[in-house]
């Protein structure tokens, strides 16, 4: 009897080694995840735009319901912003505030009541913009945001696809506008790179920054892994730790680059993740929108946090 009891205890142990060890290959060193994954809520119609502020809430949109959600420190969700105006990409600026891309044609600032809102880019040349997407903030407080054609009226009201820069007191200015469809888009560390991560070539872009709302010429920063059977695919939503490494939302999972465009690997989500962010009291929760969920991850980096703006 011991001796069979013995037996079941070993194969038991071994079954948890041998997860323990493919838990274990699928993290990525000096990265993570060190932990379980975990599906913080669900129930939505399609998450994007995560962000975090500096007391530990998380907000992401619900773009078909037109939704902004938030997440305290606790993990409670609650009703931030409804209607959004079709809310996508999202940003905390330095005061608090959220700065979003609103797919129904600008890009506005929400108070911390959730309630005031005011406008920071609505035109281009005296046309709405197709359809913001997403965007990140720079130390001037000026906005990066990407207007591809997801979600624009049929006749695309700019005609081309583009990347934007709007300066803090609403000045616009069109900087990429030969992507076919760009989509994520953040800045390095140090504010001298800007990367675009167009949805649909597998070439992800990256853009030196010679002063705000000024770039020079682009370069291939690295290649998104494919599916199998599929080619000329690329990214959507983004997010960066302190190391510069690059998060990229794929088809496959979050692609890891680090800051030299070396492939570092890929997180896996039980739903294909669509956008990403660092949260938490030390900023080493990964926050990630996939489809119909929000998911966790506990990693060994931190994220970056942008300065966002001057006070």
């Amino acid at each position: 009897m011991f001796a069979r009891l013995f037996c079941v205890s070993l194969a038991l142990t071994l079954v948890s080694l041998a997860r323990g060890a493919a838990a274990d290959e699928t993290a990525i060193p000096s990265i993570g995840p060190t932990g379980e994954i975990v599906k913080l809520h669900t129930g939505f119609g399609f998450t994007e735009g995560p962000a975090a502020d500096a007391e530990g809430n998380v907000y992401f949109s619900d773009v078909p319901n037109s939704r902004v959600s938030k997440v305290d420190a606790n993990g409670k969700l609650s009703v931030f912003r409804d209607p959004s105006n079709h809310t996508n990409g999202i940003m905390v600026n330095a005061a608090g505030e959220l700065v979003c891309c609103e797919m129904d044609g600008r890009v506005s600032i929400v108070a911390r009541d959730g309630k005031t809102v005011r406008p920071l880019a609505e035109t281009y040349e005296g046309k709405r913009f197709n359809a913001p997407n997403d965007l990140v903030v720079d130390r001037s407080g000026g906005v990066y945001f990407t207007d591809p054609q997801f979600r624009a009226p049929p006749s695309l009201p700019q005609g081309v696809t583009a990347v934007y820069y709007v300066t803090a007191d609403g000045k616009v200015s069109r900087l990429i506008d030969d992507l076919k469809a760009p989509n994520g888009v953040i800045l390095s560390p140090d504010e001298k790179t800007l990367y675009v991560v167009p949805s649909m070539q597998e070439e992800m872009m990256a853009y030196p920054v010679e002063a705000p709302g000024k770039l020079g010429k682009g370069r291939v920063f690295c290649r998104t892994k494919q599916a199998e059977g599929k080619q000329g695919t690329g990214g959507d939503g983004l997010t960066i730790d302190e190391k510069g490494n690059l998060y990229i939302a794929t088809a496959l999972g979050l692609q890891v680059f680090s800051a030299k465009g070396k492939a570092l690997g890929i997180i896996e989500f039980p739903e294909p993740p669509a956008n990403a962010t660092f949260g938490g009291k030390d900023r080493k929760t990964l926050y990630v929108t996939a489809r119909t969920s929000l998911y966790t991850a506990p990693m060994e980096v931190a994220g970056h946090v942008f300065p966002g703006g001057k006070k």
